[in-house]
């Protein structure tokens, strides 16, 4: 018989280990000497040894998950109590109900973090939905859709949450973006339409000005032009893609039924020469209305200078473009001045402007003093959440404060 201090080896061969419970039989052994006996079955305990020890690496340096590291417990666990191995069987069992304790925390550490991460995602697509709500109402349309796009891409970033309430956020979010999408698709669709109508109405002023070309009664049918002319300018502007083919042709058939008038004249040649002189000295008297500083002013001063212009007559045809040009180049520029202006005082923009405005800063105000009090209530974690909304909110009434200020206030 053969022993050591965790095992021994009886005459029949048998094999036993020692523990707290009392001795349990390990296995049989026939094949060599008692030492070999134990020996071997010291082998596998070492290697039960080893095993434990990798699996406390693994579970220390990687990221194995709970369920497999538990299932790689239990089967050691499984080894150990089934006594196929001579040693110190209890100290093994120690170490791995330490090491399931380990697995244990570590898995309540990660689902507690999950959580974490869940509320955090959850926060910030409330915040995304919030923010693409009040951008669903804007009128600022490409600020307002360059800014959904970037909140696309934001939500795509983020973590899902359970199935239901991402789908719920998601409708939401998805519904402000349509609803953004229709509004400002109609109120193109009106420009469209606007400009549809202006073709129009160009098409059979440019028609009629087109059949009056050739017209001899020079008296008579300049004035329709004139008149022509009028209804062209209140009719507003086409399409690009139309608007200087139209203009060309209209102010083409003018110049037909004008030149041909102005050869039956011949005789008043001198004195569309003088006209000439005159228009150009207009046209330098109103160039030195620009740049316009004072609109009223300047408006008045160019009204009164085209009085004197349309006083005038005409002038001979080949300088005609140069020295009309030169008036249109100024009244361009006090008509854009006038559309400026318009822009800047329109009241009911300005009213939509500072009434959002308004609403911005009550919200942020708010904020602020609902994380000033979470704060000083110890609630950092409201405190933090309010934060991140603030910083959505603040972005909206910098932009509305930038918008505001377009209107001169």
């Amino acid at each position: 018989m053969s022993s050591d201090p965790w095992g021994r080896v009886d005459e029949t061969g048998t094999v036993y280990v020692r523990t707290a419970e009392g001795e349990k039989v390990v296995g049989s052994w026939q094949a060599g000497t008692p030492e070999e006996a134990l020996a071997y079955f010291e082998r596998k305990y070492e290697g039960l040894v080893v095993e434990i020890g990798l699996l406390e690496k693994r579970v220390k340096t990687t990221d194995l998950s709970a369920k497999d590291a538990q299932t790689a417990i239990e089967h050691i666990r499984q080894q150990v109590d089934e006594h196929h191995a001579v040693g110190d069987l209890a100290a093994l069992a120690a170490r791995l109900d330490k090491l399931a304790e380990s697995v244990e925390s570590r898995r309540e550490e990660r689902k507690a973090q999950k959580a974490k991460q869940a509320d955090e995602a959850r926060s910030a697509k409330e915040a995304l939905v919030a923010e693409a709500e009040e951008l669903a109402q804007s009128e600022q349309w490409r600020a307002a859709g360059e800014r959904l796009r970037s909140l696309v891409d934001t939500w795509k970033g983020l973590p899902r949450l359970d199935r239901k309430s991402d789908d719920e956020l998601w409708h939401r979010f998805s519904h402000a973006r349509s609803a953004f999408s229709k509004r400002r698709k109609a109120h193109f669709a009106q420009l469209d339409a606007q400009r549809e109508d202006a073709r129009k109405v160009k098409e059979r002023l440019v028609a009629e000005a087109e059949a009056l070309q050739n017209s001899t009664d020079w008296g008579a049918t300049a004035a329709r032009y004139r008149e022509l002319m009028a209804d062209w300018k209140a009719a507003g502007r086409a399409q690009r893609e139309h608007e200087d083919d139209l203009w060309n042709r209209f102010r083409g058939a003018q110049d037909v039924f004008f030149a041909a008038r102005s050869e039956v004249f011949a005789e008043r040649d001198a004195e569309q020469t003088e006209n000439l002189k005159l228009k150009e000295e207009l046209a330098a008297e109103a160039e030195k209305l620009l740049p316009v500083t004072d609109l009223k002013a300047a408006r008045a001063a160019f009204r009164a200078v085209n009085e004197r212009w349309e006083a005038i007559g005409h002038v001979p045809r080949d300088a005609r473009p140069k020295v009309e040009g030169r008036m249109h180049a100024v009244e361009r520029a006090i008509q854009e001045a006038e559309e400026a202006e318009w822009r800047r005082t329109n009241p009911e923009a300005r009213a939509r402007a500072a009434g959002l405005t308004g609403q911005l800063q009550d919200a942020v105000d708010k904020l602020r003093r609902q994380i000033d009090a979470a704060r000083a209530a110890g609630n950092d974690a409201k405190a933090d959440k309010l934060t991140k909304e603030l910083e959505g909110r603040q972005a909206l009434l910098d932009q509305a404060l930038k918008g505001l200020q377009e209107f001169g206030g």
